[in-house]
């Protein structure tokens, strides 16, 4: 997994309570179990046609946002299904975080076993910040993990709260996989013992 320090990007505006694991990734995408190339398929309901064309409306079709790495989204993101995809689709898109007032928990946990900071916060505090997204592409946000902090680009600068656990995680590249190998020494010790105490087994 990536490791999460501090990102400098363009934040895209989405201001839409509510926004559910299919509306991130419909249920059609969710065959595959590779990681990449959902990124296309990111709100494929909002962002293209019924004839596939791209909605000139939405945001991430925007000139200014095909880029973004930072999402400032509205309250419940990532409510219903528990899909792993809905994560992986934000991912291959290039978005490693996402800023909201709350989060639907098993989308919050799942941000931090693929990479993606999700980050709480008050909701005037997330209301300043999409002032600051619907600027554009001049208006970039930075996202300091280890210090904690939204720095916008007139100076402003906002405080976040994490679980220092995943904060440590995030920060490391570490998955549970990744947290597992870190005891390999330990694990082989182990087995390498019930081995010798337990031959039959």
């Amino acid at each position: 997994m990536d490791k999460f320090t501090t990102l400098t990007g363009v934040a895209a505006p989405l201001p839409i309570r509510n926004v559910d694991t299919d509306m991130i990734i419909p249920k059609q995408f969710l065959k595959t179990i590779q990681r990449s190339g959902l990124g296309k398929s990111l709100f494929f309901e909002l962002r293209y046609s019924q004839d596939g064309k791209e909605n000139p409306d939405f945001v991430l079709n925007k000139q200014a946002y095909r880029k973004a790495q930072i999402l400032v989204a509205g309250d419940n993101f990532g409510c219903g299904s528990s899909r792993e995809h809905a994560p992986w689709a934000l991912m291959d898109f290039g978005i490693r975080c996402v800023i909201a007032p709350d989060f639907a928990d098993i989308f919050y946990n799942n941000c931090f076993q693929n990479g993606i900071l999700p980050i709480k916060l008050p909701q005037e505090d997330v209301d300043k910040l999409m002032e600051d997204a619907e600027r554009g592409a001049n208006a970039t946000l930075t996202v300091d993990l280890e210090a904690q902090e939204i720095r916008g680009p007139d100076g402003g600068m906002i405080k976040f709260d994490i679980d220092p656990f995943r904060k440590h995680c995030l920060l490391n590249g570490l998955d549970n996989i990744g947290l597992t190998l870190e005891k390999t020494d330990k694990i082989a010790a182990y087995e390498k013992k019930a081995g010798q105490e337990h031959p039959w087994l």
